[in-house]
């Protein structure tokens, strides 16, 4: 399983006129090919009266799947573009659409694909890139008298803290990157003298812009 990987953050889009031709960005993030295509589709539903729709995506771990579509455009000036630009900026599971309404004057091969490229970064800059981040979601169970010090220290460190739970014993619930877990239980351990239970509850993804 991935511990970081970047990707687009949500839903974005954008718009840029380029000799007369009006394109329009759609930027999503996808986890399966399904809802790349999905995404896809509804796009081009909502412009049947376009010249162009045409898409990009990257998808997997791995960027297993990886496909572009010209819609028609000239072979090679606008999907590919697109798909270029989502792997220069090494972002995975994402899909990107770029609807072109032409505006009377040619672009040239040349000039498509810069176009197309143009479209797309924008278009990702709409939706913000973050970096997600594999964390173990952790909690700490401990007796009241530690509560004051221990959520101090929390809140004023470098982890996340998700909630605090009150029953018998405090359960505070803190993130802590997968591979500072060794790191997280010592500290833990120190400023608690040793008296804190630790728990892995679950492995989650954070976002961070």
């Amino acid at each position: 399983m991935r511990n970081n990987y970047r990707t687009v953050k949500s839903y974005g889009e954008s718009e840029i006129i380029i000799q007369k031709s009006q394109f329009i960005t759609y930027v999503n993030r996808a986890e399966s090919e399904k809802e790349a295509q999905d995404f896809i589709q509804t796009i081009k539903q909502n412009h049947r009266d376009a010249t162009h729709n045409c898409s990009a995506y990257i998808i997997g771990e791995h960027d297993q799947i990886q496909k572009a579509n010209d819609d028609g455009e000239p072979s090679g000036t606008a999907g590919f573009p697109m798909l270029e630009v989502l792997k220069k900026q090494g972002l995975k599971d994402t899909v990107v659409v770029v609807t072109r309404y032409f505006g009377g004057i040619k672009l040239g091969g040349g000039g498509l694909i810069r176009a197309y490229g143009k479209a797309t970064t924008e278009g990702i800059d709409a939706a913000k890139v973050v970096e997600r981040k594999l964390h173990n979601l952790i909690k700490i169970s401990i007796d009241y008298t530690w509560l004051g010090k221990v959520e101090n220290e929390v809140r004023n460190s470098e982890y996340p803290l998700k909630e605090i739970n009150y029953a018998e014993l405090v359960e505070v619930f803190v993130y802590s990157e997968v591979e500072n877990q060794t790191k997280f239980a010592e500290w833990i351990t120190e400023i608690t003298n040793g008296q804190a239970k630790i728990d892995i509850v679950e492995k989650e993804f954070l976002d961070f812009e």
